[in-house]
């Protein structure tokens, strides 16, 4: 079997507990003071009930389950490294709340083993098991060099 046939059904899951910290440094690296995310008294007035976490941080671990998926995909990982090409039809279901704690699930769900990717579903789900984003990620995946 190859290895991209190898990797198909991989899947992997990391969690997070999501604190104030995590939103104002993204805030400051990213310039996002958005009071979705910066403004409790505003934000505890909507249906939130409280500031959320950004969208892009939420990719952010997406992003981290992406990187573990090369410890169940070892045959691949032998001959080839991973590079993210993107996520495609993120959507954010539901809010991340500081102290929510998230699950980050990720699953190959399709290989091109002539294009060298894989398509992984992922999904974040907060502690009472709530979808709060889902997306699909295109990830290709580079032969490494010969030594």
């Amino acid at each position: 079997m190859n290895p991209f046939e190898a990797a198909l059904g991989a899947a992997v899951s990391c969690a997070k507990t999501v604190s104030e910290s995590d939103i104002y440094l993204f805030a400051g690296i990213t310039g996002d003071f958005s009071p979705n995310h910066v403004d409790e008294a505003a934000m505890s007035k909507t249906e939130y009930g409280g500031r959320i976490a950004h969208g892009a941080l939420l990719v952010g671990y997406m992003s981290r389950a992406s990187t573990l998926i090369g410890d169940r995909c070892l045959a691949l990982m032998a001959e080839h490294y991973p590079v993210s090409l993107g996520y495609d039809r993120i959507r954010f279901l539901a809010g991340v709340r500081i102290g929510d704690t998230i699950t980050i699930s990720y699953r190959i769900e399709s290989v091109d083993a002539a294009k060298m990717r894989t398509n992984a579903a992922v999904s974040i789900h907060n502690q009472t098991g709530t979808c709060c984003a889902v997306a699909t990620h295109v990830m290709r995946w580079l032969q490494r060099p010969k030594t």
